[in-house]
């Protein structure tokens, strides 16, 4: 299961885990139309998806996709919590609803869909044919789970909760053979954050924070979820993958700041 899977990186991480194989229950909540073009994609490499309708803040949402993607496929081996918004503006204006509907998104919502999948992999247990733990869960963070972000307080502050409830969650679910990780992507060409890219000029700004001076694509962080769910990575637990371009290096301070 991937949430968030209508567009950008959910949406790459859902046709790569259906290339590798998967049979993808792919999450929208307001974009009907991108998850159907993400189940034909897949399907149409041969693969198996069907998308499924949930506001992940909601519990009873949650659930009930959780129950109809076991009805459609039988049972859950990974989640990858992707799902995220942004709401931005300066801390002295941001409103209560601004604040609230992010962290409800990116920090309830990740937390709602973790214990679902968890609770589903503790009672199924462990299915030797397909994996040597009960299950995998992915968060998808980001680099400002530890780069602060004026402007974007709301943003900042869920993905660094969310890096503490991978690791909190990484301790508990780690002896029931459940594995917990986090990818933290970058600058990445997606819609959300599009006018940061879309033109040569906010570009070249852009590239002033990436050492490899390249802004990476979806796919960058779908081929590393993808490794992150498999049996490569079966001794992988508890830790974020930065996937950045070197951003975490604070390139700022190359030339001795």
């Amino acid at each position: 299961m991937v949430t968030g899977a209508s567009s950008g990186i959910g949406a790459a991480i859902a046709r790569e885990l259906g290339l590798a194989g998967a049979n993808v229950s792919v999450n929208y909540s307001g974009h009907p139309e991108g998850a159907s073009q993400v189940v034909q994609e897949i399907t149409a490499s041969g693969g198996r998806a069907l998308a499924f309708k949930a506001d992940v803040s909601q519990p009873s949402e949650v659930q009930a996709m959780f129950l109809a993607a076991r009805d459609a496929f039988g049972t859950l081996d990974i989640l990858v919590n992707n799902a995220g918004v942004q709401r931005d503006a300066p801390f002295l204006e941001m409103t209560l609803e601004q604040w609230n509907r992010v962290l409800e998104i990116n920090l309830t919502g990740a937390f709602l869909c973790a214990q679902e999948a968890a609770r589903k992999f503790v009672r199924r247990g462990i299915c030797p044919e397909r994996s040597c733990v009960a299950g995998k869960i992915i968060f998808v963070s980001s680099v400002h789970e530890v780069i602060p972000w004026a402007g974007h307080v709301n943003y900042a502050a869920s993905k660094g909760g969310l890096m503490l409830l991978m690791k909190s969650i990484a301790q508990e679910l780690g002896p029931l053979r459940i594995r917990v990780n986090s990818i933290a992507p970058g600058a990445i060409k997606t819609p959300i954050n599009r006018p940061a890219w879309e033109t040569p000029e906010a570009e070249a700004k852009l590239l002033g924070l990436v050492p490899v001076k390249r802004v990476g694509e979806a796919q960058d962080i779908a081929k590393a979820a993808v490794w992150l769910a498999s049996e490569d990575a079966s001794y992988v637990h508890g830790v974020t993958l930065f996937v950045d371009g070197g951003m975490t290096l604070y390139p700022a301070f190359a030339l001795g700041g």
